[in-house]
């Protein structure tokens, strides 16, 4: 206990380090950010909700991240990672909004490079300049900043997604996380990030059980979306999937398997697939946003059927 409590006082340090005035969120200067982020381990419920309302429409506005997004990761893992902080998967929720903002599924495997290529011909002084037009001047140029101000707005996304980039281990480590919440949310979390080594194992290694669904239908949705070839370890743990007596973990592994190998996908793979399409299958798995029936209908379109 006095471990977790130790690492909720270091986020509120790391929270309140430099000068966040110097930064913008979607409603300006952002020096009203450390305070949020300390409301977010409040022991008032309402404390907590109002800085989870506030963080959302700020650092992360209907998809769209800003200068004070990226700043921002770094003590939201850090809250994520203390047993003391309320509502984790609240947080977690929060940082994945920050990171990836409203990107959607069928942008994986992801491609960070080719994703954020605009964003590399912004200059400070176009940064500079959509920010004076949306925040310092009274009667503002809106026109001016038109051909630059979706690549800058590309660049502040960048720039949330790399430093969260940045904190992988963290998200690996949540996959054997206590509270099945963050596992599942990590789950649909890490497979953003090509490149993390030992991402399949970890996946593969995700516990069942904790009620429907849960972090292992997660986690073989996270391994339907890796590339490349399934190791051992994976392919193991979503043929062992297809046997479970959990529906969506079951039908999770069936998706899994059939997009991972297209080719010559399992018999038992497509029984399960075909069946689910038959009932249009119910449900969303934690972590993910798109239906369960939308995940079955990919994957036997992939297939051909």
């Amino acid at each position: 206990m006095r471990r977790g409590v130790r690492k909720v006082r270091v986020v509120s340090v790391v929270a309140f380090e430099g000068d966040w005035a110097r930064v913008h969120h979607a409603y300006g200067r952002a020096g009203d950010v450390p305070g949020q982020l300390a409301g977010l381990v409040a022991g008032d419920p309402e404390t907590r909700r109002a800085a989870v309302s506030f963080l959302t429409g700020s650092v992360y506005h209907q998809g769209t991240r800003w200068p004070a997004s990226a700043r921002v990761v770094g003590p939201l893992v850090a809250l994520v990672g203390a047993p003391k902080t309320p509502d984790r998967a609240t947080v977690l929720h929060i940082l994945r909004a920050v990171a990836l903002g409203d990107a959607r599924d069928d942008e994986l495997p992801f491609d960070p490079v080719r994703a954020f290529a605009d964003a590399e011909r912004v200059r400070p002084a176009d940064e500079a300049a959509v920010l004076r037009v949306l925040f310092e001047e009274d009667d503002p140029d809106v026109d001016g900043v038109a051909d630059i101000a979706d690549a800058v707005a590309l660049r502040w996304a960048a720039d949330a997604y790399r430093a969260a980039r940045r904190h992988t281990a963290a998200y690996l480590d949540w996959l054997r996380d206590p509270d099945p919440a963050v596992a599942a949310l990590a789950a649909g979390l890490v497979v953003w990030f090509p490149g993390v080594p030992g991402v399949g194992e970890a996946l593969a290694a995700v516990a069942g059980g904790a009620g429907p669904g849960g972090p292992r239908a997660s986690a073989n949705l996270g391994l339907a979306h890796l590339d490349g070839p399934l190791g051992e370890r994976e392919l193991g743990a979503l043929t062992r999937g297809l046997g479970s007596t959990d529906e969506a973990v079951r039908v999770t592994a069936a998706v899994a398997l059939a997009r991972r190998l297209p080719a010559a996908p399992p018999e038992a793979a497509l029984t399960v697939l075909i069946d689910a399409d038959d009932r249009n299958v119910p449900g969303v798995v934690p972590g993910w946003d798109r239906p369960l029936r939308g995940h079955v209908s990919i994957a036997l379109r992939r297939l051909g059927l």
